[in-house]
């Protein structure tokens, strides 16, 4: 990843604030090409703002997030079928939670679909783990949002050994059949896996349990996950090249900072509505007709 963060100076550069030296797009993964062990969880590839400046651009975007996100909503009451998907993928402590509120609660929360998923259900755990997922799915006009998601059944299942190596194997291909599926109905599927280093969490961590109004957040399983970091990072990396694919690729976002991964998110779920090119629907009445009608009251 880090080797391709620096980019060239006319990528992704134009009408862009001089913060950007390269869009957030280049943190796209390159399965085979990219090392999750050479990644930098505290680099903020692209972005040569700070703090300050990256809070004020997200800031900035909430009027154009607001407004995309309203046009979506109404070509979906409109007879639409398009809608968008962010996955948020990451160890405990890496920033899901934080990028919900501070990014996608830029928008009308009435557009949005959001779902965390924990441990299954016995309900869910009688049907295949794909299940839940469809059922999750955003309607025509939402925003869906995934905190953790289907892509746990090659990461924690894997880890944990729920299941043997034979049957956790066979799920990526699933995950790529089923994403394509969900692209070719209509969805725009933005999908990031957020990135933070041991110390980092552990320093997160450790506040939580300094914290009373955080120890809800707290779970000593997290303690645990992280014997198995290295384990951890392997699943990850397998993910990442076999599941990164055109219609549903994965962008690595370094998270040690908080302000920098929330920048991206915004940036890259700004873009998916970009290309949209979302509009108004047509009234499918007599506009003037209805003026006068008002009038007359």
């Amino acid at each position: 990843m880090g080797k391709r963060s620096k980019g060239s100076d006319d990528d992704g550069r134009e009408g862009r604030p001089p913060e950007w030296t390269t869009h957030p797009t280049t943190l796209r993964w390159s399965p085979g090409d990219d090392d999750l062990t050479a990644l930098d969880p505290s680099a903020t590839p692209g972005w040569d703002g700070g703090k300050a400046a990256a809070t004020d651009l997200v800031a900035a975007h909430a009027g154009e997030l607001s407004d995309l996100q309203e046009r979506l909503f109404a070509e979906g009451r409109s007879g639409g079928s398009r809608s968008v998907l962010l996955v948020l993928q990451g160890l405990d402590t890496s920033g899901k939670g934080g990028i919900v509120r501070h990014v996608v609660g830029l928008v009308d929360p009435q557009g949005v679909m959001h779902r965390s998923f924990g441990v299954p259900t016995a309900e869910e755990k009688a049907h295949g783990y794909l299940w839940r997922v469809r059922n999750a799915l955003p309607r025509p006009g939402y925003i869906g949002v995934f905190d953790r998601s289907h892509h746990e059944q090659v990461l924690v299942v894997r880890v944990d050994g729920l299941e043997p190596p034979e049957e956790w194997a066979t799920h990526y291909d699933e995950i790529n059949a089923f994403e394509a599926a969900v692209a070719a109905s209509g969805t725009t599927i933005v999908k990031v896996a957020l990135m933070i280093s041991r110390d980092e969490q552990k320093e997160r961590l450790a506040k939580r349990l300094d914290r009373p109004d955080k120890h809800w957040k707290y779970d000593p399983a997290d303690i645990d996950a992280r014997l198995r970091w290295d384990d951890y990072v392997a699943a990850y990396q397998d993910l990442l090249d076999r599941t990164s694919t055109v219609v549903a690729p994965w962008h690595v976002v370094p998270a040690d900072h908080k302000w920098y991964s929330r920048l991206v998110v915004s940036e890259l779920l700004l873009d998916a509505l970009r290309s949209l090119d979302l509009g108004w629907p047509l009234a499918d009445f007599d506009v003037e007709a209805e003026k006068r009608r008002l009038a007359a009251t």
